[in-house]
């Protein structure tokens, strides 16, 4: 039985698409592990998925001023010795890194031990985590095609993101019975990520009375950003987070309000659902923007930039989306079609058995 490590954790946007390719490596008859933080997102959804588990030291690469960037380094330096030997236990013929901080030490051990190693970069442009892993990979894999001018040409691989099967076995009846919805008025999906976006959920709430006259609404806060005020009005209804459900509420969704993040873009591109991005610009790298700036050229999403996030602003771009539904969904059909999940695995597989 051939053996994998994978490891990537911070965002469940690190997370979710080692968690597609789990379920095809399961099918595949691997024997997976899975090395993550001591406490990030991913553990509970890793462990959920009944994978054994390995938390370590890791801390952050910042580009500002902290001076927790005196001290994290050691916890990195930690983290590689502890992912040393962790990789000397396990012994896996192949690593696959989804990126974020914890990821560097693994694959700088990874190499260190001669385990040939493969990461993915889903943005328009490498993070700084993977900046640094990309001279220890043998592939790298990324969702763009534009990305690929950023990456070495011996190394790159335009595969798109993995994305989990279930996403695709949404029931749209279900999605409405379960928020209590009819078929008389369209559907209006607010995502604001794995963490939430207050400044989304809070332009959304100022015009939810005009979102309601036209919409039925599934409003997805984020942890402990709901507010009871809004808890049982007609048409509306909010969550902190949903899981199994999800599929069936992006089913029954006719547009869908969305940060940017490249999980999130590539999920709407695949289940061609017409879309506002409001991508994270303030205290963010500028990835997301990036990422819905492209979708914007391409005709797949409407940008709205969150300097611009006002009421008249976020009207119009629902207004808009909403009438224009047939051109996005037409426009993101022309989009290349590739099952990142299977390609990924294959090069896996191959990598394993050259290991």
């Amino acid at each position: 039985m051939k053996k994998i490590v994978l490891t990537g954790g911070g965002t469940a946007g690190h997370v979710t698409p080692n968690m597609a390719l789990i379920e095809k490596l399961r099918e595949m008859n691997y024997d997976i592990t899975y090395i993550g933080s001591l406490d990030g997102i991913e553990k509970g959804l890793i462990e959920g998925m009944k994978v054994p588990y390995y938390g370590i030291s890791s801390g952050k690469l910042r580009r500002y001023f902290s001076w927790k960037n005196f001290t994290d380094p050691f916890r990195v330096i930690k983290g590689y010795f502890q992912a040393k030997k962790l990789l000397k236990e396990l012994e896996p013929d192949v690593v696959f890194s989804k990126g974020g901080f914890v990821a560097v030490p693994v694959v700088y051990a990874a190499k260190k031990r001669g385990i040939p190693t493969v990461i993915h970069e889903s943005d328009m442009t490498p993070g700084l985590a993977n900046k640094l892993c990309v001279k220890k990979a043998v592939k790298v894999c990324c969702n763009f095609e534009e990305t690929l001018a950023y990456l070495p040409a011996g190394k790159a691989v335009h595969t798109g993101t993995p994305l989990r099967k279930e996403l695709f076995m949404g029931d749209r009846e279900k999605g409405l019975e379960i928020n209590g919805f009819t078929n008389g008025m369209p559907v209006l999906l607010v995502v604001g990520g794995s963490t939430g976006a207050q400044r989304v959920n809070e332009a959304v709430r100022k015009v939810m009375p005009k979102l309601l006259e036209s919409f039925q609404v599934i409003h997805i806060c984020g942890k402990g950003k709901t507010d009871p005020e809004y808890d049982h009005i007609k048409g509306l209804r909010q969550y902190e987070y949903v899981s199994d459900d999800l599929k069936d509420m992006f089913a029954a969704a006719d547009i869908v309000i969305s940060r940017a993040g490249a999980n999130s873009v590539a999920e709407l591109l695949a289940l061609r659902k017409p879309n506002i991005l409001i991508p994270l610009s303030i205290g963010s790298r500028g990835d997301q923007v990036l990422n819905a700036e492209a979708f914007e050229k391409n005709g797949y999403s409407y940008l709205l930039r969150e300097e611009n996030l006002n009421e008249e602003n976020l009207l119009k771009a629902v207004d808009t989306v909403n009438n224009d539904r047939e051109k996005y969904i037409s426009a993101m059909s022309t989009a290349l079609e590739r099952d990142a999940t299977e390609m990924i695995a294959d090069m896996l597989n191959e990598l394993a058995v050259e290991g």
